[in-house]
């Protein structure tokens, strides 16, 4: 009777187990018909991301001659200007620009002739630019470069070195991805000169 009882009690133990067992496996499984939720994206996250594919750098090495008109008087004056530029797709928001520049920049600063004198003036400046689009194309695109460098003036008995700055505004015209012109006025001020305006049009190789 005793091995009776211990064996009831054994099965009794068992079939608990079991169930216990069995419930906790059913709890801890997850149904393979339930859907799978994608959390959604914010539109802040959206255009971070977008902005982080846009970042990128482009150069440009570019080439432009032009006319000084000085003051008083609107006198020509050659302007030869040579630089290059990088953009920085970081900088695409810059209220400043996002295009660095070093430039060099030949002129005339003689009292005649066009091209060439005793006298000339040599400036190497550092500028920003800033590029932007325009309304219904992409051939053309605008910009605005500011500069400020050192103009060093040569045919005197000592060079004479002046604080230079410039203010352009200006518009490009794309052949394709890495040729185009660019078409520019720059008010030029160097302190013992009178301002001036120079025009240019120059040929620009991006890369």
């Amino acid at each position: 009777m005793a091995s009776r009882a211990i064996l009831r009690c054994g099965l009794q133990l068992c079939a608990l187990i079991l169930l216990s067992t069995a419930g906790a496996a059913a709890q801890a499984t997850v149904p393979q018909s339930t859907a799978q939720t994608t959390p959604a994206v914010s539109k802040e996250d959206q255009e971070a991301m977008a902005g982080l594919a846009d970042v990128g750098t482009s150069t440009d090495f570019f080439l432009m001659p032009g006319s000084d008109f000085d003051r008083p008087g609107m006198v020509n004056r050659a302007n030869l200007n040579i630089g290059i530029g990088h953009t920085f797709g970081f900088l695409k928001k810059d209220p400043f620009g996002d295009e660095l520049t070093l430039a060099y920049t030949y002129e005339n600063a003689g009292s005649h002739g066009f091209w060439h004198t005793n006298y000339g003036s040599h400036t190497e400046a550092f500028g920003v630019m800033k590029n932007f689009g325009l309304p219904k194309t992409k051939v053309v695109t605008g910009y605005t470069w500011i500069q400020g460098g050192i103009a060093s003036f040569t045919g005197y008995a000592h060079v004479e070195n002046r604080l230079y700055n410039g203010e352009a505004l200006g518009a490009s015209i794309h052949f394709n991805e890495h040729n185009g012109i660019w078409i520019q006025e720059t008010y030029n001020r160097i302190p013992t000169v009178p301002w001036y305006l120079t025009t240019g049009i120059g040929y620009t190789v991006s890369w």
